[in-house]
């Protein structure tokens, strides 16, 4: 692809609108502007792109478990044309989700959980907040979503019988639609629970992962070295190595709620 005069790089976009069915037509006509590197920042992205095409240099940014979603076969020599920035949310991040109910809301009985199905963890993620809940004497109930109709039908639902918190999982799709999330939870006094900064920062009340935005900046390095001249086969996929606690005090609040300063304490950003 050239760039116009004055000029040194065209960034072409494409938009799914939350339907991953659109990925590999989206990808293919991206391929025929014949651009230099194609960057997606999902899991089915990067699958849909390894089975479009071979050969363009392709990024990727907050993938979960890019050997498990057979994305590439080896962290350390990716292979193939592919390589970017994974974010390793693993099961264990879906325990201390539910662990944070307990530290943030002791007195808290009931938990609700949303589950977007097409994600490759969906049910790691289910199996260990269950695991979770039981050691710890929660009872937890999880809203399947599958897509935009599915997400305001689970909300839905939960607004029938308001859980004592709600756990927001990692997702493109739920963190798409973080702000009506937010926006649904607080005004019925639903503490939120999720898996990233980005999302307290919208209105919801605690999180706990790696820092997605961080992993946006690091692909644009990856961009940076196949743009003068390094193959993805022999850049190795970057993983998080912090993980952050963030309080929104905002939100709390407006909750009337108290956050304990055992978990303030702990924390490594808070929104006041």
């Amino acid at each position: 692809m050239s760039c116009p005069e004055g000029q040194n790089i065209v960034i072409e976009m494409r938009w799914a609108e939350g339907k991953p069915e659109r990925f590999s037509d989206l990808i293919a006509d991206l391929l025929r502007s014949n651009v230099d590197v194609l960057v997606v920042a999902s899991s089915i992205g990067a699958r849909a792109a390894k089975n479009v095409d071979t050969t363009t240099p392709v990024v990727f940014v907050s993938v979960t478990d890019p050997i498990g979603t057979d994305v590439v076969r080896s962290l350390a020599r990716p292979g193939g044309n592919l390589t970017g920035t994974s974010l390793v949310i693993s099961e264990e991040f879906a325990g201390k989700w539910v662990e944070l109910v307990r530290d943030v809301l002791p007195r808290v009985s009931s938990v609700a959980a949303l589950s977007h199905t097409d994600h490759p963890m969906a049910r790691r993620y289910v199996r260990a907040m269950q695991a979770a809940a039981r050691t710890m004497g929660l009872k937890l109930q999880t809203f399947e979503v599958r897509d935009v109709e599915g997400l305001d039908g689970a909300l839905s639902m939960i607004a029938k019988a308001p859980p004592g918190a709600l756990i927001v999982p990692a997702s493109a799709l739920l963190g798409r639609h973080r702000k009506r999330i937010a926006d649904f939870a607080l005004p019925r006094g639903i503490p939120t629970i999720a898996h990233d900064r980005s999302l307290v920062v919208d209105g919801m009340l605690v999180s706990y992962g790696p820092n997605i935005a961080d992993s946006y900046r690091r692909g644009a390095v990856y961009v940076d070295k196949i743009l003068k001249g390094a193959k993805p086969a022999d850049l190795p996929v970057e993983q998080p190595t912090k993980f952050e606690l963030v309080i929104n005090l905002k939100t709390a609040k407006a909750l009337g709620l108290t956050i304990p300063q055992s978990v303030l304490g702990r924390a490594d950003h808070v929104i006041e």
